[in-house]
This record gives structure tokens, sequence and C-alpha cells, in this order.
């Protein structure tokens, strides 16, 4: 699960839900809502079709960065040798090397 998309499931149970007309209605007072409170979700017949998050939201959720990017951000940061790790060594058995279930075709 992408880290949207838990920050979404932990959201959703305090969320603030508006309609689209709602919300259009409104607007200048769910965008201040929005800078004070939190996401908001829009809604279309009662069905969830977007969330507005504040800016500083946006830019933190948009710099999330995969597994292997902060890995290598970490590796030019720090030299492995100086602290004494070999990457060779940690990530021997990370990796399940069987072949995994069989499958009839």
């Amino acid at each position: 699960m992408s880290r949207i998309a838990i920050y979404m499931a932990i959201s959703e149970v305090n969320m603030i839900r508006y309609s689209i007309a709602e919300t259009k209605n409104r607007l200048p007072a769910v965008v201040k809502e929005v800078e004070e409170q939190g996401a908001i979700e829009i809604t279309r017949r009662g069905k969830p079709v977007a969330v507005i998050l504040s800016l500083h939201e946006y830019e933190r959720l948009k710099r999330e960065k995969t597994f292997w990017s902060a890995y290598q951000r970490f590796r030019r940061r720090v030299d492995l040798e100086e602290v004494d790790i070999d990457p060779d060594e940690v990530f021997t058995d990370v990796r399940d090397r069987t072949s995994g279930r069989e499958v009839a075709l």
C-alpha cells in the first residue's frame, strides 16, 4: 500500500465530505477549512471522486519517494565502508529465491 493510500485510509475516518455542488457554492469557506482542518473529500451522487488538500500537504506527499530512491539518496550521503556495512552481506537473504507455488494451467 502506498503512503498516499495509507494516509487516505487513516484520514478517511475523520474526513469531512462535501458534494460537488456544496463545494462550488462555498469554495472560499471550503478552502479555509482545508487549510485549518486538513483534507476534504468531494463526492458526486454520494460517491467519493476527489480530495482537496492544503498546498503544504500536497507538497509533502509529492516529495514522497520509493524505497529505491531513498536508498540511493542514503548511499550518496553515507559511505557504507566508513560505517562498516557490507551491502552484499546485508542483502544476502532479503529476497526469497524459491520458485514459488506450483500453478496448474
